[in-house]
This record gives C-alpha cells, structure tokens and sequence, in this order.
C-alpha cells in the first residue's frame, strides 16, 4: 500500500534496545484492517515467526501434524533416545485416568494400574537393551511406547498458523489443544489484531 512512511511503531526504546518495540497506532490499525479482509489480505501474518518449546502427549503430536504448511517441529528423536532415561509415570499425560484413589465401581479403575505396569515393562526392556544393545529388545520399547507419552518439540510456526490454530482448535474437546489456545493468545499483539475494526 506504499504505506512505509506512515509506519508508527517503536523499536529499542526500553532497556533491551535491540528487542523492545511498542506498536503503533498507525500499525495496528493497518494490521486489523488486512487481517479483516481474510486470509488473501493478512499475508504479512506470515512473515510473523514463532519459535517455542512444547511438551505433549503423542496423542497430541499426531493432530498438531495437521498443520505442517509453514511450520518445522524438531524433536528429540524416540528411535535414538528412547532409552536415554528412566521411564516414569510423569513422563505420560495420564491425569484423566482413574486410579483406585478415586473410590471407583470396583475393576474401573485398571486404566492406571496398567499405565504403571507398562512403565515396569518399558524400564525392563530398557535395562535388557542397555545391558545387552540388543535389538529386540529396543523394539519392545517402542512398540509398546503409549500415545500418552510426552515428547518435546522445539516448533517453528508463524502468526498465520496461530491464528488458524485459534480458530479451529479453541474449543477442542482436548484439554491440551484448549490450553495451547491459550498459550498462542498470548503472543504479542495478536489478540489486538485480531479485534474487529471500528469499519
């Protein structure tokens, strides 16, 4: 729109002068307009990069998938480091599961009690394996491995795949999917971005 010169936004004014920017008025506004005018219009929301650390269940992992257009996920790699550390039960979402704490109709409650004993299992297999190197038993390991297990990804996406993410995963039946909602909300500007105009 050949609008440079209308640019209003702050950089280097705090303490941390080479990372500290205040938007402007000017901006903002620039930015609420196009993002009203659809996906066609909001380009430069992908040319706003995103760079974090996520701890998720597999489960989780398998439907973040969905969004590869425009982001990279590296990961620390379950063929080589599955048996690098200890299985524990908090290496696994499992909060939903029913345990024998909970005063359950009896037999109701098996799903925590397997939960522990394939972490027995999983750490089994893993001394055989470090033991021996073995290769079958490596493949105990990962093909008994949960979906629950947590990974951790560091992940690359931009504003555009927030703000589609938002849109789609807000009220996922997931608790995961509506706290990374939550989590991408809180990004610089883009709620303020993605306010309706006054138009």
């Amino acid at each position: 729109m050949n609008s440079w010169d209308k640019s209003d936004t702050i950089y280097g004014f705090g303490e941390d002068r080479l990372n500290d920017m205040r938007m402007g008025d000017n901006d903002l506004d620039l930015m609420r307009r196009l993002y009203q005018g659809g996906p066609e219009h909001r380009k430069y929301l992908r040319q706003i990069f995103v760079s974090m650390d996520i701890t998720a269940p597999l489960y989780w992992w398998k439907e973040f998938d969905t969004y590869k257009v425009g982001t990279v996920a590296n990961s620390c790699s379950t063929m080589h480091k599955i048996h690098a550390k200890e299985f524990e039960i908090g290496d696994f979402s499992c909060e939903h599961l029913l345990s024998t704490e909970e005063n359950q109709v009896p037999g109701e409650a098996i799903a925590y009690t397997t939960l522990e004993c394939i972490v027995t299992t999983l750490n089994l297999y893993r001394n055989l394996y470090l033991e021996t190197k073995n290769k079958k038993y490596w493949w105990q390991m990962i093909q008994l491995l949960p979906s629950s297990y947590n990974q951790r990804r560091t992940v690359t996406l931009t504003y555009e795949n927030a703000v589609n993410i938002i849109h789609q995963r807000g009220h996922h039946k997931l608790d995961e999917w509506r706290f990374f909602v939550e989590e991408l909300k809180n990004l610089p500007y883009l709620e303020a971005i993605m306010e309706e105009t006054n138009e």
